[in-house]
């Protein structure tokens, strides 16, 4: 039977990556990828359960999944989010799957508890991510530095069993990570060209509200579908293209200054 890692990113998560730790017992090998910036308990939390904790300075989630990475011993690593729980269904689908050498990586579905109500549209259900990688067939493409992509080397399949997703506990939690988020994403579009013309500042957020609501159904979530969508809407339609004109117009002033000089 092939072994598999537990990797987990972690920063400040004390309150919550017991439980965590505690539904990846089973895991042959279980690491924690600590950011340099924690202060809190996390890492004798972890260690207390058995796990290495790996202290590493954050760039970007990207750079800190590939980080992690190097450090499974197994053949193969499923990431797990400290906010994240693997049931024992999903223990006993992994260990099946990862007897089929063909497949380099599975994706998993995931089920998003939101201000403690589970929500089941708009784009957040299925919800895949592709966590369960085959060591030495995967890497983290370095262009995207948030909601990370995987160069995988072969086919990947799926999974049936979800991860249960304890994500934004309050509104607090939600608004902290946009922010954090936002810069990331604006970066992203801005090395792909992506340039905002003056109604884009408009125009973006109502195509992402339409998208979230109407054509992936977050109308079905009732009043929590639409504050989400909305709040979707106002981070990744207009923040990020308020960052992302931003970016342009640096780039502008360092190529005016760059002319003066001259």
């Amino acid at each position: 039977m092939p072994h598999v890692s537990v990797g987990i990113l972690a920063c400040n998560n004390e309150a919550i990556i017991a439980d965590c730790l505690q539904s990846v017992a089973w895991a042959d090998d279980i690491f924690v990828v600590l950011d340099t910036r924690s202060i809190d308990r996390t890492a004798s939390v972890a260690r207390a359960f058995g796990a290495r904790v790996i202290p590493h300075r954050f760039e970007n989630f990207a750079a800190q999944r590939e980080f992690g990475l190097s450090l499974a011993r197994g053949e193969w690593l499923f990431y797990v989010d400290s906010d994240e729980r693997a049931t024992r269904h999903v223990e006993e689908e992994i260990r099946h799957v990862i007897r089929d050498d063909a497949i380099s990586g599975w994706w998993i579905p995931r089920r998003n508890i939101i201000w403690g109500k589970e929500i089941r549209h708009g784009g957040w259900y299925p919800d895949y991510q592709l966590r369960l990688l085959k060591v030495g067939r995967a890497h983290y493409n370095p262009k995207w530095q948030v909601h990370e992509i995987v160069d995988l080397a072969g086919e990947a399949g799926y999974l049936k069993n979800p991860l249960i997703h304890y994500n934004y506990r309050t509104f607090e939690e939600f608004r902290r990570k946009q922010q954090q988020y936002v810069p990331y994403e604006a970066r992203i579009r801005y090395q792909e060209g992506k340039r905002p013309k003056p109604w884009t500042y408009l125009s973006q957020p109502l195509r992402e509200f339409w998208r979230r609501y109407v054509t992936l159904q977050g109308y079905k979530d009732g009043i929590w579908g639409l504050v989400l969508c909305s709040l979707v809407a106002y981070y990744y339609g207009f923040l990020v293209t308020v960052q992302l004109g931003k970016l342009w117009h640096e780039r502008q002033g360092r190529a005016a200054n760059a002319r003066r000089k001259v």
